[in-house]
C-alpha cells in the first residue's frame, strides 16, 4: 500500500480545464481525475484480503432494460465520467433488467469475471438480492438505494436517506430549544423509515419519546391524524364543551363563565416541533389544518425532508408553512459535476441519483489508486467530500452525511445551518483510551 493511502482521504470535486474533474486528498495535491472518454484496460486477476478485494475490475450493476432503464443509463453516464482518468480500473457494466433476479445474476457474473468491487444496484430489493452473493465472495458493494435497512458490513447504501435527513433537522431543532417533537407521516415505507429515525434520534438526544401519527391517502385520514396528534380534543374541544355547558345554564352566572372561558387561550400542543412527511397537496392541506387545530407556528417549528426543496416556493406563500425548516444537500456542492455532465453529454441537468453514481465511481477510482477496495480504504474516518457534500462510510454499512438546513422564506429557501465540512466520529470509530 502506498504511503499516501495512510493519509486521510477526502474526495473533492472541482473544475479544472475543460475536460476533467479533481479527486483530492485533504493533505496532498490532487491527481487528475477523469476526462471524458471510453474506459480502457483489461481486468487483472483479483487478490483478496479480509474485508474486501484489493484489485480487479469494478462492476456497475444498473438497469439498462425494463422500467428503470432510463435511470440506469443516466447513472452509467455519470459513473463513466468518474472513470475517464488514465489508470482508472476497468469498468464492467452489467444490466440488472430492473429486477432483483436480474441484479443477482449480474452480480454472480461480475464476481465470476473477477470484479473486485460492485457499484449498484439501484433499489432496496435489488441490493438485498445482491448482498449475500457479494458477501460470500468478499466483494464490497456501494449501492445506490437510500434505504438504510440494507446497510451491513460491506454493503453501503449511498442514497441520501430519510434517516439522515431526520437526524439532521431534529438535531437542528434541539439546538434551538425545540426538544419535544411529534410527527405526521405517510402510512408507507418512507414514512416508517422517517418514524424509526425520529424515535432513534429522540432517544439519542435524551428527548421524550415522540408521538407519531401516520396518515393514508384520503383527506379524512389526514384530518384525523392532525387532530389526534394536536390533542385538540382535550385542548380546544374541551374548552368549547365547557363554554357550551356554561351557556346551557341559561343564567347570568353561566353567561359570565362562558364569556370568561371564551377569552382564555387554548393551551399549546404537547410538542414544540413537528416533523411532517407530506409533500404537494397533502402538505398544503396540513398547512390549513394546523392553525384550525391550534398547532401552528410560532408555537411549533415545522420540520421536514429534502423533498421540500421542490415545494419551497408554494410553502412560502402559506402563512403556517413559512419558516419551516428541512435538511438537504447544499446545491452548491454539486455544481461542478452538473456543469461537467451537461457539457459532456449535451443534455439537461442530471437527476439527483446521478450524483450518487458519480461519487460511487470516484470512490472506486480513488480506492484503486490507494491500495484496493477494502474496508480499510473505504471506511477511512475522514470520509469524502462529494457532489452532495461530506460523507463517510462506517464499518457497519451505514453512511453518515453532512447536510445543510434550509428555512422556507418568501424569497426562496435560505441556509440557516450550513453543511458541515467534517463529520464527528461514529461510536464504532472511537478508540477507547488505554489505561
Amino acid at each position: 500500500m502506498s504511503q499516501r493511502s495512510l493519509t486521510p482521504l477526502r474526495l473533492t470535486l472541482a473544475t479544472v480545464a475543460a475536460t476533467s474533474l479533481l479527486l483530492t486528498s485533504c493533505s496532498e495535491p490532487a491527481p487528475g481525475l477523469p476526462g471524458v472518454g471510453a474506459v480502457t484496460g483489461a481486468a487483472s486477476p483479483p487478490s483478496v484480503q479480509a474485508g474486501g478485494r484489493t484489485s480487479g475490475a469494478v462492476a456497475l450493476l444498473v438497469p439498462l432494460s425494463g422500467p428503470y432503464a432510463a435511470i440506469g443509463k443516466s447513472i452509467e453516464q455519470s459513473v463513466k465520467l468518474a472513470f475517464t482518468a488514465p489508470g482508472a480500473p476497468a469498468l464492467d457494466v452489467r444490466d440488472t433488467g430492473s429486477t432483483p433476479q436480474g441484479a443477482a445474476a449480474a452480480a454472480q457474473a461480475a464476481i465470476a469475471a473477477g470484479d473486485g468491487l460492485i457499484l449498484g444496484p439501484l433499489t432496496k430489493t435489488d441490493t438485498q438480492a445482491v448482498a449475500p452473493i457479494a458477501h460470500a465472495a468478499n466483494v464490497n458493494v456501494l449501492a445506490f438505494t437510500n434505504d438504510e435497512t440494507v446497510a451491513a458490513p460491506g454493503i453501503w447504501p449511498l442514497g441520501i436517506s430519510p434517516g439522515q435527513q431526520v437526524r439532521r433537522v431534529v438535531s437542528y431543532a434541539a439546538d434551538h430549544g425545540r426538544t419535544r417533537t411529534a410527527a405526521i407521516l405517510p402510512e408507507n415505507a418512507y414514512g416508517q423509515l422517517m418514524g424509526n429515525a425520529l424515535q432513534a434520534q429522540a432517544q439519542a438526544l435524551g428527548e421524550p419519546s415522540p408521538q407519531i401519527g401516520y396518515f393514508g391517502q384520503s383527506f379524512s385520514s389526514l384530518t384525523h391524524t392532525v387532530r389526534s396528534i394536536s390533542d385538540f380534543d382535550s385542548r380546544g374541544a374541551g374548552i368549547e364543551a365547557q363554554i357550551r355547558a356554561a351557556r346551557d345554564q341559561d343564567d347570568q352566572a353561566g353567561r359570565i363563565k362562558a364569556a370568561k372561558l371564551a377569552r382564555e387561550p387554548i393551551p399549546p400542543p404537547p410538542f414544540d416541533a413537528l416533523l411532517v412527511g407530506a409533500t404537494g397537496e397533502q402538505l398544503a392541506e396540513i398547512g390549513t389544518l394546523l392553525p384550525y387545530y391550534e398547532a401552528a407556528p410560532p408555537q411549533i417549528q415545522l420540520l421536514g425532508p429534502a423533498l421540500w426543496a421542490h415545494d419551497a416556493a408554494a410553502m412560502a406563500s402559506h402563512d403556517s408553512l413559512r419558516g419551516a425548516v428541512y435538511a438537504a444537500p447544499d446545491p452548491a456542492a454539486g455544481l461542478a459535476f452538473e456543469q461537467k455532465f451537461q457539457s459532456t453529454y449535451a443534455g439537461a441537468p442530471p437527476p439527483g441519483i446521478d450524483k450518487i453514481g458519480f461519487d460511487a465511481g470516484a470512490i472506486a477510482v480513488l480506492a484503486a489508486r490507494e491500495g484496493g477496495y477494502t474496508d480499510q480504504i473505504l471506511t477511512n474516518p475522514t470520509g469524502f467530500s462529494g457532489t452532495d457534500g461530506v460523507f463517510r462510510l462506517d464499518p457497519d454499512g451505514h453512511v453518515q452525511r453532512g447536510l445543510a438546513v434550509f428555512k422556507v422564506e418568501p424569497g426562496g429557501p435560505q441556509i440557516v445551518s450550513p453543511a458541515p465540512t467534517d463529520l464527528p466520529p461514529s461510536p464504532q470509530q472511537v478508540t477507547p483510551p488505554t489505561s
